[in-house]
């Protein structure tokens, strides 16, 4: 009997397959130990607890949707399955999804609100609400021993000291930080004076900056009036209020930053640049007048150079018209020569003898016509003459009418009684119908 041999190849595809039918998709903890962020965008780490450990690999795709970065050390929650890797044989899990551990709970909170704020439209740009171009009266939310509080007054008092900074004091961390800073940021929004409103805060862990993750807070952020910039925690914390705020800061200066832009001095900058642009018009502006001017001054005359001038084209037109009269007179002396010469004897015979030629023939034509005229009247008149009524009348005959004026063509159309008129060539019989036959 023959052995059937498996190749390494084979016997960990195997081992794989198995793997991923008999253990399903679960969550494991455990701390990170060995992380490597490969070029490609992976993630390669260990997981281990005190008696044991195991690798794991975190995708790009799947490590890109995190709002947050591990490091070494962190105790972690990862949903995980479990496999092979056949080209070494070794155990490994595929990680998932990654979550910080102890912090299960409030992460879950933190992503289905977000993600039904997401869905109502909340983070939309759309309804972001642009800042106001210069800045003189702001807004500061939050704890007045926060370091955010000093890190925004330093900033701008060295980038925008016109501003000027009205402190509504709150709770930044705790229960009841949240409806703190949700009736900081209502009551802000009541006083007409302020253009704007910064929510700031110092870095924590979620626990720490859970009160920016609230719905009362993201509620009071997107009825706000006012533009509001957030600058919670560190670069890499993100909160709900992030999200919902018209404009997100990585830190609190930052956040000071971006609401003191431009800052004084590059506004200084600005206003001289556009002095000195406007001063290069003007001047511009100012040459091409006066060349203007110049031009005009040369084409103004002094009154004797104007009447001169006139006198000069006086003289013009008056020689024009002696020209035209002159031109005139010769071509009517022409024209008299001419009509002189026709009007000689001989010619004028020769016009008397045609004209004489013409009435006759126009004599003779009229009464041709007049003959044509008379022979067609005559035609028309006996061919009336024919159709005449009256005439077949007087040869004996007669016509019937009803007495409402219909001529009866035959006897069946009467009746015994019906009144009838006879029409004679000289007269008409009214009767009445005895009998017919």
């Amino acid at each position: 009997m023959s052995t059937v041999y498996l190749s390494i190849s084979e016997l960990n595809q195997r081992v794989s397959a198995l793997l991923e039918r008999q253990i399903p998709l679960l969550w494991v903890q455990g701390e990170i130990s060995n992380l490597t962020k490969a070029a490609s965008g992976h993630w390669y780490f260990s997981l281990k607890d005190a008696n044991a450990q195991v690798r794991a690999v975190m995708f790009r795709s799947k490590n890109g949707l995190l709002n947050w970065q591990p490091k070494e050390g962190d105790a972690v929650q990862a949903q995980v399955l479990a496999g092979l890797y056949p080209a070494r044989g070794e155990f490994q899990l595929t990680v998932e999804h990654l979550r910080p551990a102890g912090l299960g709970t409030l992460f879950e909170r933190f992503l289905q609100l977000k993600d039904e704020l997401n869905g109502l439209g909340w983070f939309d740009a759309q309804h972001k609400k642009p800042l106001p171009p210069f800045v003189k009266t702001i807004g500061v939310i939050t704890s007045p021993q926060a370091a955010a509080l000093r890190d925004v007054v330093q900033t701008l008092a060295r980038r925008a000291p016109h501003i000027q900074i009205l402190l509504y004091p709150t709770l930044v961390q705790g229960d009841l930080a949240a409806g703190q800073i949700s009736k900081a940021i209502d009551a802000a929004c009541q006083n007409p004076a302020l253009d704007a409103l910064l929510l700031v805060r110092g870095g924590g862990s979620l626990e720490d900056l859970w009160a920016f993750n609230e719905r009362v807070v993201a509620q009071s952020i997107k009825n706000a009036r006012l533009p509001i910039v957030c600058g919670v925690g560190h670069e890499t914390d993100t909160t709900i209020a992030d999200f919902v705020a018209d404009l997100r800061a990585e830190t609190p200066t930052a956040a000071a930053e971006r609401i003191s832009s431009p800052s004084a001095s590059e506004w200084h900058s600005q206003i001289t640049q556009a002095l000195a642009a406007l001063q290069r018009a003007v001047a511009r502006m100012l040459r091409t007048t006066e060349q203007r001017l110049d031009y005009l001054t040369a084409q103004l005359l002094t009154p004797a150079q104007q009447l001169s001038h006139q006198q000069a084209h006086l003289t013009q037109q008056w020689a024009r018209l002696q020209m035209g009269f002159k031109n005139q007179f010769n071509t009517d002396v022409t024209h008299l020569s001419h009509a002189k010469q026709r009007l000689k004897a001989p010619a004028c015979a020769q016009l008397a003898q045609q004209t004489l030629q013409q009435q006759q023939q126009f004599q003779q034509s009229a009464k041709r016509f007049f003959t044509a005229q008379q022979l067609k009247l005559a035609q028309v008149e006996q061919s009336l003459n024919q159709l005449n009524p009256n005439h077949v009348l007087a040869r004996g005959y007669a016509y019937v009418r009803t007495q409402s004026g219909a001529i009866v063509y035959n006897a069946k159309s009467l009746q015994s009684g019906d009144g009838i008129s006879i029409q004679f060539a000289d007269g008409r019989v009214v009767s009445t119908v005895n009998h017919i036959e």
